[in-house]
């Protein structure tokens, strides 16, 4: 069963009680906030440089965001499976709504960053701990139904965010997109503290926390993954910074390796990886992670560039696998029933590499619909490969494991993504420096478009460089097929309710 005997009766056990309507409904607001913040700040950013200057640094509002989020999330899943979800969720909430309102009372640029750094800290709580709390709370024939729950709230975020920024930052002020998030993660809190009621568990389970590990294991993502979003923008890929972070997070892996090894209850634990079915798992949502950047990056400027549409447009034209993905996901119980976990993840994956690599030969330039049918078919496929790799893995550990195997899977896909965005993005600029003989890159080529100062050649060039991205996202999802294919056990060894 890759499980021990004591996971197994973990299992059997019920994870939560009380009124679980009303914790679902604090988990989806929970999870409301960390989706909301990943977009809702984007369309505010004029107001926000206007205000507090800072224009050179203010990427670093979301990359500052993502990297905290990333490192922290296989701390928090292991702190939950130590201490219980209830106190790290709560927990998370509180540092999270701390830094919203940090944020709103930001005097300059640098403080705003460093705020949105503290919510990045309570965002990795909410994230991971909201993902294990859902399997907790159904066995496995009902779990797509939380699961599908929670895919529509991100869907809904990502579609309404960045319209409420825009709304708030010119009728209102920037500051309430932080502010937003003080009465809604309140209630959140409330409905947790009041309705989930964990049972009490052994004292032997409450083992010591690997801090040594925690803050080896913080650094060493920290300092990597600054190397990946920073290299190729603020500094070229070979200079001595870039050389120097990626010398020093190799070091601090060698660190978090022998740290892990002499720890009673390590952060990371061995048997993630040992474990044929939540290494596949890891690896193929990584890859998942990875492909997304395709679509999600340099699909709005394609369709502003190459078709010639208006943002609005645009974001339309991206926002459709957001329709196509929650519904998907939420059929998808009716195939890996019939065909099981894996199968079902392949077909959808395979599914994906196939629109994917059918993007590049659109017409040139094409209409509107063309890209947002690929789109609407992505997210359909997508749904079919997330859901069940999410749920089936969680399945197959007891209640003392979760949060360290869900915090594992989400991890490597946020990895995915900082990889993605670097890899691609050289890419991109790549392909465009060969078609326009050395000169410009991705964002100056589009800031010259929206001038309307570009001729056809670099509209071409575009779409040239658009078209090599997503054949390597179509490689990636090619690669997360071969990892399940030869890696993953072809039935998952699911535990019994």
């Amino acid at each position: 069963m890759g499980s021990t005997g004591s996971a197994a009766r973990e299992a059997a056990r019920p994870a939560t009680t009380g009124r679980r309507g009303a914790v679902v409904a604090a988990l989806m607001l929970s999870m409301a906030l960390a989706a909301l913040d990943a977009t809702i700040v984007s369309t505010a950013v004029p107001q926000i440089v206007g205000d507090l200057g800072g224009f050179s640094v203010f990427s670093w509002l979301f990359s500052g965001y993502l990297l905290a989020v990333t490192v922290t999330l296989p701390v928090y899943g292991k702190l939950s499976d130590t201490f219980g979800r209830k106190p790290v969720l709560i927990a998370g909430s509180v540092v999270f709504l701390l830094g919203s309102l940090l944020c709103a009372v930001a005097w300059n640029m640098g403080a705003l960053i460093a705020f949105r750094i503290v919510q990045g800290l309570g965002g990795g709580a909410l994230q991971g701990t909201v993902q294990t709390l859902a399997a907790d709370l159904y066995p496995l024939k009902d779990r797509p139904k939380i699961q599908s729950k929670l895919s529509t709230v991100w869907a809904v975020s990502a579609v309404a965010g960045p319209g409420l920024g825009g709304v708030l930052a010119a009728y209102a002020d920037w500051r309430w997109i932080f502010l937003i998030n003080l009465p809604i993660g309140a209630v959140a809190l409330w409905l947790i503290a009041r309705h989930l009621h964990e049972p009490e568990r052994e004292a032997t389970a409450h083992a010591r926390v690997d801090w040594a590990g925690a803050v080896a294991v913080f650094a060493c993502g920290g300092v990597l993954l600054t190397a990946l979003v920073q290299g190729g923008v603020a500094w070229p890929w070979l200079s001595a910074p870039s050389l120097a972070l990626f010398g020093a997070g190799l070091a601090l892996v060698a660190v978090v390796v022998l740290v892990e090894r002499r720890a009673a209850e390590p952060i990371i634990p061995g048997w993630v990886w040992r474990r044929r079915t939540i290494a596949a798992v890891n690896l193929a949502l990584g890859a998942l992670g990875l492909l997304m950047v395709a679509p999600s990056v340099f699909l709005p400027t394609y369709a502003q560039s190459v078709l010639g549409l208006a943002p609005v447009a645009a974001g339309f034209v991206l926002s459709v696998w957001t329709l196509s993905w929650p519904v998907s996901a939420a059929l998808s119980q009716h195939v890996y029933r019939r065909i099981g976990f894996r199968n079902t993840a392949m077909l959808g994956i395979g599914t994906a590499a196939l629109i994917l690599f059918a993007f590049p030969f659109l017409p040139y330039p094409g209409q509107a619909w063309q890209p947002t049918l690929l789109m609407l078919l992505l997210g359909a496929a997508l749904g079919l490969f997330q859901l069940p790799l999410i749920v089936g893995v969680q399945s197959t550990v007891g209640w003392a494991e979760r949060g360290t195997t869900t915090a594992s899977v989400l991890f490597c896909r946020q990895t995915g993504q900082t990889i993605g965005a670097a890899v691609f993005g050289a890419v991109a600029n790549g392909v465009l420096a060969a078609r326009l003989g050395g000169a410009g890159d991705l964002d100056s080529v589009t800031r010259a478009l929206d001038s309307g100062t570009a001729p056809e050649a670099t509209r071409r060039a575009i779409a040239d460089a658009v078209h090599a991205v997503y054949l390597g996202a179509a490689g990636a999802a090619a690669l997360a097929f071969l990892v399940l294919l030869f890696l993953a056990p072809r039935k998952f060894p699911v535990l019994k309710d």
